[in-house]
């Protein structure tokens, strides 16, 4: 949460001020008003000391250690302020938020119930209700990157972490020389740059080169494909611009825009971008991969929540377009901040206004603007806040993150992604074909396109069972279970997050029919008797059946139609019938069980005598399976 606290404006001053002031809170109140939080702290802490708190003390409390991130004394003071009067349906949202990070995952729930039941219109309500379970589902989701923390870390606050042409450009408070922000009691921020050498180590951190750093905070960066411009954040004050409180003297800045110019090894001709003004902020750039269009974050009236992420064209004068809010896909009533676009697949941002893990988790969605916005999930994601995310065509990159064990308030770390993004939940459901009924130990194939065996797995009591698979890939299915006819299916690729595929079964004994088995014809090539692909099929459902029934015996005829000479089509027929028996033992049959013989054309089921049509001669020209004993009424 450390880099709310470093940009932000008068607008986030607390909610909870709708609570009565007094002369005894006024002195904490300014410091509030200031976003002096560390003294404000202290302030109201004297007052519970005295025996003076009451609700609007423990909100302001809560609000000023959720800003400071103290996750710890805010979920304290957030249930004192609720206990005593306080009611707001954001400060139940808060509250649960701070419980969430403090590894309270049930009681945080509670609350988001309490949250939703209040305030259900709300988008963070109604994305809760519609997954309660939202936590369970992020946690036990497969990790798809590694996270390192970096040795270039220090005490201080350190994030942001954009790297072009070997060089890494982050944002820390650790410049000592600087004066303390009264937020956090820390140096105000400036830029460092830090050359990669081949072996992954950084040299050590310098102040950026060129006039980018002032006395007042500068924020993150982004660099243009070409490597000649370079985007920061800074604050207004230099640039004489803020806004006054009514009550006092003090001045609340704004965050605003620049862009420098590369010049050898230094940054120089600084510009304000002409979107900047002294009444909102704009933070947070991020540069297309094209080059061609600028994102960044604004808390610009009209949007959908305290933050939201906005984009505009990059003129070819340089000047900017007019911004274009992304929408409520992305935008919610809470802070979307820190957008990544340089990546050709994913558009990637920080939020705490959609559900995750922590305060500021890391989100991503693909840029046709109506796509689902996905939790990237651990280790990227955290209890903490998670901000700054980039990544690079050879999936490396860098995530920020105030989470426990790391050196300082904000950490830089290393990312590498490991498994694809963008993946697909197929759930495979499997049928009786005959009754609907739900299968279970049903045998489930996965193949690829090239017919190699991807996974394989057997269908719980809910008939079910599930594949992960890349996007957009084909794969095929083959399911069996004893006493069934086994089913293959092929699956289209897709980019859905989940992917449900419905399988029927048919039972095997609906091919027994009265004395025998009844198969769909069995082909034969012209004048041969080899058993082809499509007749092993159909025999392979008689295998079935003759080991469902191990007493069963089989008397198999094959019967040709009227046309030919007598004697070739009982030949023919009789080595058809003998391929037949064959093909059946070579399955693991007993040769005892089953014997055959050609018929050719002397037992025709309709006489053509006169003129036979087609589908005449086709019922004539048949392969009959006589169950001799054994069969289903026989045992």
């Amino acid at each position: 949460m450390k880099k709310i606290q470093l940009f932000i404006c008068a607008i986030l001053l607390s909610s909870t001020c709708v609570f009565a002031q007094s002369d005894a809170t006024k002195k904490a109140d300014k410091y509030f008003q200031k976003l002096e939080f560390v003294d404000a702290i202290k302030g109201y802490n004297n007052l519970v000391e005295k025996g003076e708190g009451n609700a609007y003390v423990y909100s302001q409390l809560a609000e000023a250690n959720y800003n400071t991130f103290n996750t710890v004394e805010a979920e304290k003071w957030y249930a004192k302020a609720l206990e005593t009067g306080a009611s707001e349906p954001e400060m139940l949202y808060k509250y649960s938020e701070m419980l969430k990070a403090n590894g309270k995952y049930d009681a945080s729930n509670t609350q988001m119930k309490k949250f939703a039941s209040m305030y259900p219109s709300n988008d963070k309500a109604v994305a809760y209700n519609a997954n309660p379970n939202y936590l369970d589902d992020i946690l036990k989701s497969e990790e798809k990157f590694t996270a390192k923390n970096l040795d270039i870390n220090t005490a201080a606050s350190d994030f942001g972490g954009t790297f072009k042409n070997g060089v890494l450009y982050i944002t820390s408070s650790r410049n000592d020389s600087r004066r303390n922000y009264g937020w956090n009691d820390q140096p105000y921020l400036d830029i460092y740059q830090l050359n990669k050498s081949e072996d992954g180590s950084f040299s050590e951190a310098n102040l950026i080169s060129g006039k980018i750093n002032t006395k007042h905070h500068e924020g993150v960066v982004s660099v243009t494909p070409d490597g000649n411009t370079l985007y920061f954040s800074r604050e207004s004050f230099f640039e004489n611009m803020y806004e006054k409180l009514e009550d006092d003297n003090t001045k609340i800045s704004v965050l605003q825009l620049f862009k420098a110019t590369k010049d050898g090894d230094s940054w120089t001709n600084v510009q304000s971008l002409n979107i900047n003004t002294n009444s909102y902020s704009v933070k947070n750039p991020s540069v297309s991969k094209d080059g061609k269009t600028l994102y960044f974050a604004s808390d610009k009236p009209g949007g959908f929540g305290k933050y939201d992420i906005y984009k505009a064209t990059i003129q070819s004068d340089g000047m900017l377009g007019e911004p274009e809010n992304l929408g409520d896909k992305i935008n919610t009533s809470g802070q979307e901040m820190f957008p990544y676009a340089g990546d050709d697949e994913y558009f990637y941002f920080s939020s705490n206004g959609h559900l995750g893990l922590g305060n500021l988790d890391v989100f991503y969605t693909e840029y046709t603007g109506n796509a689902v916005v996905k939790n990237i999930g651990a280790p990227i994601n955290s209890k903490a806040d998670d901000f700054a995310f980039t990544i690079d065509e050879d999936k490396n990159g860098y995530v920020s993150s105030n989470r426990e064990g790391g050196k300082g308030s904000d950490d830089i770390y290393a990312i590498k992604e490991i498994k694809p993004l963008c993946q697909v939940d197929m759930i495979v459901t499997v049928e009786n074909a005959e009754t609907g009924e739900v299968l279970s130990n049903s045998a489930v194939t996965l193949y690829d396109s090239t017919g190699s065996i991807l996974a394989t797995q057997t269908t719980n009591a809910a008939g079910v069972a599930t594949f992960t698979t890349d996007c957009e890939i084909e794969t095929s299915l083959k399911i069996t279970k004893p006493e069934f006819e086994d089913n293959s299916v092929t699956v289209s690729g897709t980019r859905d997050e989940k992917q449900n595929v419905s399988v029927d079964l048919a039972p095997i004994k609906k091919i027994i029919i009265a004395d025998k088995v009844v198969l769909d014809p069995i082909y034969f090539e012209f004048d041969k008797s080899d058993i082809t692909p499509q007749g092993a099929l159909e025999l392979d459902k008689l295998v079935l059946v003759m080991t469902k029934y191990p007493e069963m015996i089989i008397y198999a005829t094959s019967h040709t139609d009227s046309r030919g000479k007598d004697s070739y089509n009982l030949s023919l027929s009789d080595r058809r019938a003998k391929s037949t028996v064959a093909y059946v033992v070579s399955k693991g049959i007993d040769q005892s069980r089953i014997s055959g013989d050609g018929k050719g054309e002397t037992e025709h089921l309709v006489d053509c005598k006169s003129k036979c049509t087609e589908e005449d001669h086709q019922l004539n020209r048949r392969s009959e399976f006589t169950i001799v004993s054994g069969g289903p009424e026989q045992q």
